[in-house]
This record gives structure tokens, sequence and C-alpha cells, in this order.
């Protein structure tokens, strides 16, 4: 069995300019500054406010500025894969749009779509293509403009999300460090709790469906809330198990950012001290496929080489998961 791995070799973030605050949000909707804080841990968000600018837009500035970052000519990269729920358009796919905005001309590309945990699946997915030998170049982008799938009237939901962006470059590694190990999971039996009911082909757009309000994010917040507390912690638990980790050799533990009592509520149950989880929840909210990505790079000058990371998130499906990166610079 061959010993290479996929090490991150580079991590870069991306969130819009615009700052949208609690503040802003009472003249919108009926809630509160303390409502919101104290349920859910948020202070702003940012919106990408840029007329005609949209997903794509913001992974490419993110690709942009880990390719400056890493010194690594776009060429190069071989494959890009995108995690998203909000694709600029059905097709062609995010990522594709990604690599033509980036000049990754020789970049085959794909999106993945596992909603919040959708960042670790395609991160899985990227290794095995530079594990496998099948390439040495490979950019996992996570990238979500949750700002247009929302209804601003409904303060369930409008208050939890923003928009914004990470992206890795993989590359081989055979000194052990990389992407070590991922346990997977989804269920679709949470689907009732939290999905898009029209856009598909099981509804498609019309009149009725705009009018109903069906194409914005709908969640109904206590099961989900208590599924994602057990999913990730039990994850997390077993990918430790699996590989003999406990949480005093773990450096970092790094949650999907959707609600500080959910980070909390797994910190304890994992035994990490919330010291060592990475929480920027505060100031992005909930960025989807971005919220791992964008901590890893606020994070970067405090990880070192060979500090053992555990990934973790919990998204709508349901989809859930951790992994287990050992960082490689």
């Amino acid at each position: 069995m061959s010993n290479i791995k996929a090490a991150i070799a580079g991590v870069q973030g991306y969130v819009p300019d615009f700052v949208l605050s609690n503040k802003d949000l009472e003249v919108m909707v009926n809630t509160n500054d303390e409502w919101i804080k104290s349920r859910t841990g948020i202070q702003e968000r940012r919106i990408l406010k840029e007329e005609g600018k949209a997903t794509s837009d913001m992974g490419a500035a993110a690709v942009k500025g880990l390719l400056e970052k890493t010194d690594t000519s776009a060429g190069d990269i071989e494959l890009i894969i995108c995690a998203t729920v909000t694709p600029d358009m059905q097709f062609p796919d995010t990522a594709n749009l990604i690599a033509y905005k980036t000049g990754c001309k020789n970049a085959f590309t794909f999106d993945i779509n596992a909603a919040c945990s959708g960042f670790l699946f395609a991160l899985t997915t990227g290794a095995k293509f530079i594990e496998s030998g099948t390439y040495k170049k490979v950019i996992v982008v996570g990238a979500d403009m949750m700002s247009s799938i929302l209804d601003y009237s409904d303060r369930s939901t409008c208050i939890l999300f923003g928009d914004g962006c990470g992206a890795v470059l993989l590359e081989p590694a055979e000194e052990g460090f990389g992407i070590m190990d991922s346990i997977l999971k989804s269920d679709a039996e949470g689907m009732q709790y939290l999905h898009m009911k029209a856009g598909g082909s099981l509804k498609p757009a019309s009149h009725e469906t705009v009018d109903a309000k069906e194409h914005y994010v709908f969640q109904n917040g206590r099961p989900v809330f208590k599924a994602a507390v057990s999913g990730m912690a039990k994850v997390v638990n077993d990918v430790m198990a699996k590989n003999n980790l406990t949480a005093d050799d773990v450096a970092w533990m790094v949650p999907h950012q959707a609600n500080l009592r959910i980070i909390e509520a797994v910190s304890r149950m994992g035994d990490f001290p919330i010291e060592k989880v990475m929480v920027n929840i505060h100031k992005y909210g909930n960025t989807t496929a971005g919220t791992i990505p964008l901590c890893l790079w606020e994070w970067e000058n405090q990880l070192k080489k060979g500090d053992n990371i555990i990934l973790t998130a919990f998204g709508g499906g349901y989809t859930w998961g951790a992994t287990w990166v050992k960082w490689a610079y």
C-alpha cells in the first residue's frame, strides 16, 4: 500500500466587504441583537452585495489568493472540487466557473452538494485523487452565498447565515502528514427538517412556488440542533477512537460554525477545552461549506507542522462527518 497522503499545502479565505450586523437585522425582521447573540453567538455576517457577483466569484478570489500564497501556477492545477449548495446556476458547475475565472485551464472540475458537510466530503474526495497517484495538485473549495436563498422576513433562518468561501491546496506527502482518516455519514430522514422545498425536478420553479417562498432555506431548528450535537459528537469520538487519539493528542478541533451552543456542546462531549476549539461564528455566521476552511485560514499562523486537527460538520440532508488531519507545514 502506498504511503502517499494528501497534505494541505496552503489555505486561503474570502469574505465579502459588506457587514450585516444584528442591529441591521433589527430593522428588517422581528428580532434583536441580544436575542440573536444569546441563541446563536452571532454578532454579524458578511453579504455579497455586488451586482452580478455570485458564489464562483468568491471561490475565484480565494483560489487566486491561494495560488499566489503557495507560488503555484494556475496551469499546474489538475482538479478543482467546489462544495456548495448555492451554485451560480444549475450548470455549468461552479467549480468549472472558478477554474475559468482563475486560469486553471488544465483542471478537471466538479461540484459536491452535501450542505454544511460539503467541505469535508469534498476534502476526502480530493484526497483520494492524490493518494491514488492520479493527481499531484488539487484544490478543494467550500463556498456559499447563502444570502441568495434566505427569506429576510423569516427570523428563524435569516439571522443564521452569511456569505463566504475558503480553499485549500492538496499535494502528495510521504512524511506522515495530511488527510489521515475520515468518517462521513448521511441520512435523508432529516430532509423534513432542513431543505429547500422547490427549484429541483420534484417541484420545478413556477409562479406558485415563488409566491409561496419555497425557494428559500426551510429549517425546523429544534430537531436539527439535537441531531447536529449528537451526530458531530459521536463521529468525532469515533474517528479518534479508530485512530487511538485522545483529546490531549489533538491540537485543535474545527467544528462547522452553525451555532455557538452546538459548538460548545460538541466541545464538552468530546472533552475538548474551548480554548482548543476554533470559533469565528460571531464574525461570519454560518457560511455553510465555507465555515471550516475559513477557520483554518484565520488560525493558519497558529498551526504547527505535525498538529493533529479534527474537522467536523453537520448539514442538511442530513449529512455529517469528521476528518483527522495532520498539519503539514
